[in-house]
């Protein structure tokens, strides 16, 4: 891991005093201080983390002297001091490398979450709804609020797609590596000969965007409203309050029918274009910076095969990161902590690898 240098700490402690003065000027406009109040908010972590190592290292110095004194007894406390204190440094050290970290602004929102059954027929449908369920619990445990936008139900169970706003705190910090192919084996229920199926379902979790993130021209969209219809056709509506938005520029079509009022249906409908819309917009910045290597747990791409949940062996692979847990009843509960905070401690470290000393 790369070295945090002296002169970097003594500049983020110097910035972090710096700031603490200025918001002691009683004259200070109010919108001048809510911005330093903001900086000071989100440096100071960084500077106690900073602080903490300075001290360390100060230590590990003293100590490293008293390890030549004459004194045998003196020496053989000293030498044991420095080795905790060089355990603890270099705790201290990763801890602030993390804080220095590029923070993905988009960590602390909420996040739509989408999920489509793949190939297997109606046994990915059933496997779809798994999925679901398991985020469903996970929020649950994590005091997340799951909200379903639209779902699209399979005749056997489980969803065709379903779409849902997850709400909370970090809620995409955690569930941004969840993006990607899901595979699973199982014998499925019609299976009278006890045959292993493998089948999938495509997760796809993107940071919701606000109206502020993403500015959308009326002229821009093309809104059409039909009859909302159940399975088979059947009308389950007399009025017509589906809405289908189509975005001309991009060409993106979002269709949204679960309510009974078209005004409902549209403000959920713009929702999920705005979502897409601002997706692309961070693709696009991805995009532009493909020259720096990617992350190890991959890139997000829908298209990538990630896990395969292995009901027979009742495990749980992550292909990404190597990691096989022998817990997938658990996982489908919803206990998935182990699991994505692996996920997360391989994309710091890949990230730390990558940490350009300013």
């Amino acid at each position: 891991m790369t070295s945090i240098s002296a002169d970097r700490i003594r500049a983020i402690e110097a910035r972090r005093d710096e700031l603490s003065q200025q918001m002691a000027d009683g004259s200070l406009p109010a919108d001048r201080f809510v911005q330093l109040s903001k900086e000071y908010a989100e440096l100071e972590p960084v500077a106690a983390a900073a602080s903490e190592v300075r001290r360390l290292r100060q230590e590990a110095a003293s100590l490293s002297y008293m390890t030549q004194d004459a004194d045998p007894e003196l020496r053989e406390m000293a030498q044991a001091e420095l080795a905790e204190n060089g355990a603890a440094l270099a705790a201290a050290e990763r801890d602030l490398a993390l804080k220095l970290l590029p923070r993905d602004a988009a960590d602390e929102r909420a996040a739509m979450l989408e999920i489509r059954a793949g190939t297997g027929g109606d046994e990915a449908a059933l496997f779809a709804g798994d999925l679901f369920r398991m985020y469903q619990r996970y929020a649950e445990g994590r005091g997340w609020r799951v909200e379903t936008i639209s779902g699209s139900s399979s005749d056997a169970g489980g969803y065709k797609e379903v779409v849902a706003s997850v709400t909370g705190q970090g809620v995409f910090a955690r569930l941004k590596f969840e993006s990607g192919v899901h595979r699973v084996q199982r014998v499925p229920a019609t299976e009278s000969g006890g045959r292993i199926h493998t089948s999938a379902a495509t997760v796809a979790v993107l940071p919701e965007a606000e109206e502020v993130d993403v500015q959308i021209d009326e002229k821009d969209l093309r809104i059409d409203v039909f009859r909302s219809s159940g399975p088979g056709g059947q009308s389950v509506n007399t009025t017509d309050s589906a809405v289908r938005i189509t975005h001309l520029p991009t060409g993106l079509v979002v269709s949204q029918q679960d309510e009974k009022s078209q005004h409902k249906n549209k403000a959920k409908a713009m929702k999920v274009l705005r979502t897409r819309l601002y997706e692309l917009e961070r693709e696009r910045l991805a995009s532009a910076r493909a020259g720096q290597r990617k992350s190890m747990v991959g890139s997000g791409d829908r298209s990538e095969r990630i896990r395969t949940y292995n009901f027979p062996q009742g495990r749980v692979t992550d292909h990404r990161i190597n990691l096989t847990l022998h817990r997938l009843p658990e996982i489908l509960e919803g206990e998935m902590d182990e699991l994505v905070g692996a996920l997360i401690s391989e994309d710091e470290a890949a990230r730390l690898g990558q940490l350009d000393e300013a």
